[in-house]
């Protein structure tokens, strides 16, 4: 699924009415390819090409998320590049770069058991095993070895997401718990 997700064991149409959903970012159109309106895409999916699965795109522009139908995508080179509906030319496609591409956290498929989406973690209550609050999971960032939660509370802590650290994951109740010292 990508950095979207995170087991972290791992059209030019209408502004969308439901500002106020979840948004998942998946990538962002990075430049332009061709003359035909093609635009080159930079995934944050993995495999890159999952983005291409997604067969309507919102784009952020101007603050507003705005549905945008994929009509053709392919790998190219070491990135992607697409063809959206109603975006024909240079033109068209110039005034997208920059923007990033994301769907409503609903449209997403179940994450298996025993993983998470980044999105689902984002805002968590960490605790650890023996009951001392550290903050709250104010984002995740992948490293070469492991993911990594940012935990924000009275100063931030970096704590690896692995089966070592990481006890148990309730999304209903907010909460986080982990095997880590609090004078880290």
């Amino acid at each position: 699924m990508g950095s979207a997700e995170g087991r972290t064991t791992g059209l030019v149409g209408s502004p969308v009415a439901e500002q106020d959903k979840k948004w998942i970012v998946l990538g962002r159109v990075s430049g332009l390819f061709g003359v035909r309106g093609w635009v080159k895409v930079y995934s944050d999916t993995s495999p890159r090409e999952n983005i291409l699965s997604y067969p309507v795109w919102y784009l952020k522009r101007s603050g507003r998320w705005v549905k945008y139908g994929v009509r053709e995508g392919r790998a190219q080179g070491r990135g992607i590049v697409a063809s959206l509906e109603r975006c024909s030319d240079r033109d068209q496609a110039a005034e997208l770069v920059g923007a990033d591409i994301g769907v409503p956290r609903d449209l997403l498929p179940a994450a298996p058991p025993g993983e998470y989406y980044w999105i689902d973690l984002e805002g968590l209550q960490v605790v650890t095993r023996d009951g001392v609050e550290l903050g709250r999971v104010e984002r995740l960032f992948q490293t070469g070895a492991n993911d990594v939660m940012v935990v924000l509370g009275e100063r931030e802590r970096l704590i690896p997401f692995t089966d070592g650290v990481i006890g148990e994951v309730d999304l209903q109740q907010g909460r986080l718990i982990v095997g880590w010292d609090p004078e880290f």
